[in-house]
């Protein structure tokens, strides 16, 4: 390009055609440079992500250690001596980070951060690794061969992996040369490239760490499913039987198995034969009544060895039942007006007959609603029907008391009785009707009722609050004076064709 004779004006254009190729050269260097701090901020993401998983592992561990130290405390403690060591030695390269970036005004500036001098001087000196140099090869050392020396028993391929992938042995490079592993790692590099190089390190402890903790959990899982470590479980048709009946029920594994067959089962010292995928069929007498105990063994063949799994459980055997027990959730006595509520069963009978006059099922086993709203007379006989198991029938009754819903109370502002009061509350307050310590919680309309001011006609008021002329008899009551509150109105909301006693008055004192 500068040979021959050439004019000015080509070599100029010569000129500037070196200067844009050197330029295209110093730009490519500064993409590199951006390139290599956007791998370092995806790499700080990945590692936090690990770290929260890690960490969430350990204490999992840990409270599964808690629960179960038997099982899980050996994996704890071996879990914490590596999540130390990887803490530790995350840690560490943090600081170095932190040191090679100590002097840069910009941590975002990737651009300028292209000289390798600072931590040249800091790893070597004359061409040798300096006491920091030869500290990082040891920290190195130090982690993989703690971590692998706790895992190699149990995971060797794991410790194989772990020791290649921190090895800090020469490194071949491609002239076929054979260079220190510090020195072809980090000699000469730019600042951002070795940042990175520590960012990518962090990273492979972490995910080491994180198999680690996979690879111990599942392999505790694994022994989990083992059938050595299930429990035998009684399982009984029903919960109790009578005197007299045969237990029906079965035993199975925690764990069902279709591919399960059990080579030797024994009941209360009896061999049982009917046996079935997984399970045991059961069938003897009940015995005498009161607590029984099960006891016995499953064996199956597990490998080469036979496996025994203990057999314990209990039961009850009650009586006979000859008569229904009916309770009524409300006392012995149903109400006029409301839905009484009532529990209706009979011991060891699944289902059973209920009728009397107002008496309906309200879905559930034994649940009922009794309604006696237009029932003249003053008790109500429920009978109640069932069929034991053997076919035999069973029938009983019971007689409750029916009455009325109590007298109401007036009340002002929910009191009731005599109430002292402002006048100018009373003028807003709300009149209303209670059953104090009813044992249904109804709810009370009122619709009218009279008021009366000393010295005033009484006014007669629709409506739950005082009207305008009730309002301009009470402005005309003098302070002290007692205003009477009566012949209140108040029907139940959910059944207005009820009709409820007289409403007792209420009385106000004007306290101005």
């Amino acid at each position: 390009m500068a040979g021959g004779k050439q004019t000015p004006r080509q070599k100029m254009i010569n000129l500037m055609y070196l200067v844009f190729i050197a330029m295209m050269a110093l730009n490519m260097s500064k993409e590199v440079l951006t390139a290599f701090g956007n791998i370092n901020e995806k790499l700080d993401e990945s590692n936090a992500s690990v770290a929260e998983r890690n960490e969430a592992a350990m204490a999992g561990l840990v409270a599964k250690a808690d629960e179960q130290p038997a099982k899980y405390g050996p994996l704890q403690e071996k879990a914490e001596k590596i999540h130390e060591l990887t803490t530790n030695f995350t840690a560490y390269l943090e600081e170095l980070k932190e040191y090679t970036l100590a002097d840069v005004d910009d941590p975002d500036n990737y651009e300028a951060m292209d000289k390798s001098a600072q931590l040249d001087e800091y790893f070597f000196q004359s061409g040798k690794p300096s006491n920091k140099g030869e500290e990082f090869l040891q920290r190195i050392e130090q982690y993989r061969e703690g971590v692998a020396s706790l895992i190699e028993d149990n995971y060797p391929q794991i410790a194989a992996e772990v020791r290649r992938e921190f090895s800090t042995e020469p490194v071949e490079d491609r002239e076929g040369v054979k260079r220190p592993w510090l020195a072809y790692n980090f000699e000469g590099f730019p600042m951002i490239a070795s940042v990175t190089k520590f960012t990518q390190m962090q990273g492979d402890a972490r995910s080491a760490e994180n198999d680690i903790l996979s690879t111990m959990l599942s392999g505790q899982l694994q022994s989990e499913v083992s059938l050595t470590n299930y429990d035998a479980i009684v399982i009984p048709d029903k919960t109790a039987f009578f005197n007299g009946e045969n237990f029906t029920g079965k035993v199975v594994l925690g764990r069902v198995d279709k591919t399960l067959r059990f080579d030797n089962v024994v009941i209360n010292g009896n061999k049982v034969e009917s046996t079935e995928a997984g399970q045991v069929q059961l069938d003897f007498p009940a015995g005498n009544v009161g607590e029984q105990q099960i006891t016995g063994k499953l064996e199956f063949k597990e490998g080469d060895s036979i496996v025994s799994i203990p057999v314990k459980s209990s039961y009850s055997v009650i009586p006979k039942p000859n008569s229904a027990v009916i309770s009524a959730d409300k006392m012995n006595v149903v109400y006029r007006g409301v839905a009484n509520p009532m529990t209706i069963s009979i011991p060891g009978v699944g289902n059973v007959s209920a009728n009397a006059p107002g008496l309906r099922a309200t879905g559930g086993a034994g649940n009922y609603v009794m309604d006696v709203t237009t029932l003249q007379a003053r008790e109500v006989t429920i009978n109640v029907s069932g069929e034991l198991p053997g076919g035999e029938r069973v029938t009983d009754s019971k007689t409750f008391r029916v009455k009325d819903i109590p007298r109401p109370v007036g009340t002002v502002r929910g009191e009731d009785g005599t109430v002292r009061m402002q006048r100018n509350t009373l003028e807003i307050a709300t009149i209303g009707a209670a059953l104090p310590d009813f044992d249904f919680d109804l709810d009370l309309r009122v619709t009218g009722f009279k008021f009366k001011v000393p010295g005033q006609p009484t006014v007669q008021v629709r409506g739950q609050k005082l009207d305008d002329r009730a309002i301009a008899a009470l402005r005309r009551a003098g302070r002290g004076e007692s205003v009477q509150i009566f012949d209140v109105e108040a029907q139940l909301a959910n059944n207005s064709g009820y009709k409820l006693k007289q409403v007792s008055p209420v009385f106000v004192e004007l306290t101005n």
